[in-house]
């Protein structure tokens, strides 16, 4: 559980690093289930002609070879649906580690003692695996690849979810520093900004102060916890390994997640512990669920700022 100095300093400040929060045998799982993700994937990419035969190449250096080639990793690794065009083959990833992850009980009490015993398991989550920089595709320009643009994460929900108590827990798979990429933020929790669409979802320019940004390096198994409204980015990654993290969101039950066409879960209730979700296979065909109905219906913007905004010009 946090002390209550931690919490006193999560409510100032609006941003929290807590080490140890993942155990290493939920971290090797985890692991070990995107190695035999990403091998499957890379025997497909070789059948097609796409990437050189494997040999005795390890999990980051498949990854590198497959991103170089072009081929499209993030996606088909990502536990979520995109946030453009949903098709009936949409990949992802949902996977027993993955859930034991996002459910673990150290996990949820630092939730718990943030946001109450009535939990929620938010669908704005995503995987990072963040190339070196060097490395980068000339066409890249997906913010899960890159570095982030300074943002709000109540601002890239939808406008239901503006007074859901939320928190943002970021995990760090692989040591977050400063030469890799890890998150930076400016403390505090001030009104929402106004955004703009650019490399994704950014506060418009202008209405901060960069030289109030703190770096949040974190120990692989640590947890970077945000309030809301906490202004963060990432830096970029100029290390030559990559950076490998996840962000989760949890909200209290029954409050609007902000993105209700995307299925959310109980993971925690004292009320009624008959309702939390305990089989990661019901989490997963949830997804596939939303997959089959999106597919068939016009795109769904996942945020609500458009370009010819004032702010934006």
């Amino acid at each position: 559980m946090l002390t209550q100095n931690q919490i006193d300093q999560f409510h100032s400040d609006g941003v929290l690093v807590v080490p140890d929060v993942l155990s290493l045998p939920t971290l090797s799982a985890v692991k070990h289930e995107y190695e035999v993700l990403l091998d499957d994937l890379y025997d497909g990419w070789h059948s097609d002609g796409q990437v050189p035969e494997a040999a005795d190449m390890d999990f980051w250096q498949k990854l590198l070879v497959s991103y170089e080639a072009g081929c499209d990793w993030f996606q088909p690794m990502d536990i979520s649906l995109p946030g453009g065009e949903v098709r009936p083959d949409t990949p992802f990833h949902f996977g027993p580690a993955v859930f034991d992850m996002i459910t673990a009980p150290r996990l949820l009490d630092l939730v718990e003692g943030l946001l109450g015993p009535e939990i929620t398991s938010n669908p704005i989550q995503h995987v990072r695996l963040k190339p070196p920089a060097p490395t980068l595709l000339g066409s890249e320009d997906r913010a899960h690849i890159m570095a982030t643009d300074w943002h709000q994460d109540r601002a890239v929900a939808h406008e239901e979810g503006d007074a859901t108590q939320m928190v943002t827990v970021w995990l760090a798979v692989s040591d977050a520093t400063v030469e890799n990429g890890c998150l930076q933020a400016i403390p505090g929790k001030p009104q929402m900004y106004p955004h703009c669409p650019k490399k994704q979802t950014a506060i418009a320019d202008g209405f901060l102060d960069l030289d109030k940004a703190q770096p949040l390096p974190v120990k692989a198994g640590g947890a970077v916890i945000f309030h809301p409204l906490t202004p963060h980015a990432s830096l970029d990654n100029r290390s030559n390994q990559f950076r490998w993290s996840f962000d989760i969101r949890y909200n209290v039950t029954g409050q609007p997640t902000g993105r209700a066409h995307f299925p959310d879960f109980v993971v925690r209730s004292r009320a009624h512990p008959d309702r939390v979700l305990s089989d990661w296979q019901d989490w997963r065909d949830m997804w596939f669920e939303a997959r089959a109905r999106l597919s068939g219906q016009p795109h769904i913007p996942i945020h609500r700022w458009k370009s010819d905004s004032p702010a934006c010009a």
